[in-house]
């Protein structure tokens, strides 16, 4: 066992970023998003050092009151931030918006949340055509998004960029005139959904890769070869999984507003190599976040569209 708080993969453009990453995403209801500066403190107490947010979390003024509250320096903590599929009009002042949200001069790495764009009007992320499908259109592509992102970094707005939810289909398109490669792609991954064409496609090309929903759901933490294996190092199904990614020099971007769960998301065992071929045989292509609804799209996109 041993403290994963420390642990950090160098980017392809020198930068260092934990490996093991607090998601700050909280639901809209209530005040659920406020109170999201309470946990997000107990996690940097807890020895977190990078905190993946993102403009529609709706959480970057929660993650600069606990940032603050928390007496740490700002080069000690790594932050993340991603720009809405409706912003894609308005790269600038999205950018903007996240810095001013934070409080911050600038963010550690800016992701490209998605590759489709969907119109923008102010106060809402769901804009609807009269079917109910999302209101997609078709300019600026992911390519002229990118383009503008490339002009934030120049200007000192991030000291990296990166993309999410990203296939090879669409990284094809946009290395082909991209000046700045993506130092990162974040994807669903976990055991169900290893991604491993994707994960050896982009390392060839020195993109990292982060894992949002790292353990997958109750199914895969409920796995008996997994089950198995947390037993035997006395520790639980969530924690071998996270170790398992480690292991394949994976970011995870791991998820609890609970303070003994943060602080065991930090404590993970060291695999053999016996476990981590069982793990990795339970690849079985299932996603879990972000399936098609029954117009067949992916937040407006579809699996053909996305390279899924």
């Amino acid at each position: 066992m041993s403290s994963a708080a420390a642990r950090v993969l160098k980017l392809s453009n020198g930068i260092e970023i934990p490996i093991v990453g607090l998601g700050t995403w909280a639901p809209p209801e209530g005040t659920a998003r406020e109170d999201a500066k309470e946990w997000i403190l107990t996690g940097l107490k807890a020895g977190y050092r990078h905190l993946d947010g993102a403009h529609m979390y709706g959480t970057e003024k929660a993650v600069s009151k606990a940032i603050k509250a928390s007496g740490l320096k700002r080069e000690e903590i790594f932050v993340t931030t991603k720009i809405p599929w409706n912003h894609h009009s308005r790269v600038q002042e999205s950018i903007n918006e996240s810095l001013a949200n934070l409080d911050l001069e600038y963010v550690d790495l800016w992701l490209l949340h998605w590759p489709q764009t969907l119109a923008y009007e102010e106060g809402t992320l769901f804009l609807q055509n009269p079917d109910g499908t999302l209101k997609t259109v078709d300019y600026p592509t992911f390519v002229e998004v990118w383009a503008e992102m490339e002009k934030a970094f120049e200007q000192g707005k991030c000291k990296a960029i990166g993309v999410s939810n990203f296939s090879i289909k669409n990284l094809e398109i946009l290395l082909k005139t991209a000046k700045v490669i993506p130092v990162n792609n974040q994807v669903e991954m976990h055991p169900y959904l290893q991604q491993n064409e994707l994960k050896e496609y982009c390392e060839k090309r020195g993109i990292s890769i982060s894992a949002y929903t790292p353990s997958g759901w109750d199914v895969v933490r409920g796995d008996p070869t997994i089950v198995e294996i947390a037993k035997k190092h006395g520790v639980s199904p969530h924690q071998v999984i996270l170790a398992w990614h480690l292991a394949r020099d994976t970011i995870v971007i791991t998820k609890s507003s609970n303070e003994q769960r943060q602080k065991n998301n930090l404590i993970l065992p060291t695999l053999s190599e016996e476990d981590i071929q069982k793990i990795n045989a339970l690849d079985r292509g299932q996603r879990f976040c972000n399936t098609a609804d029954k117009h067949g799209h992916v937040w407006g996109w579809t699996y053909e569209q996305l390279g899924w």
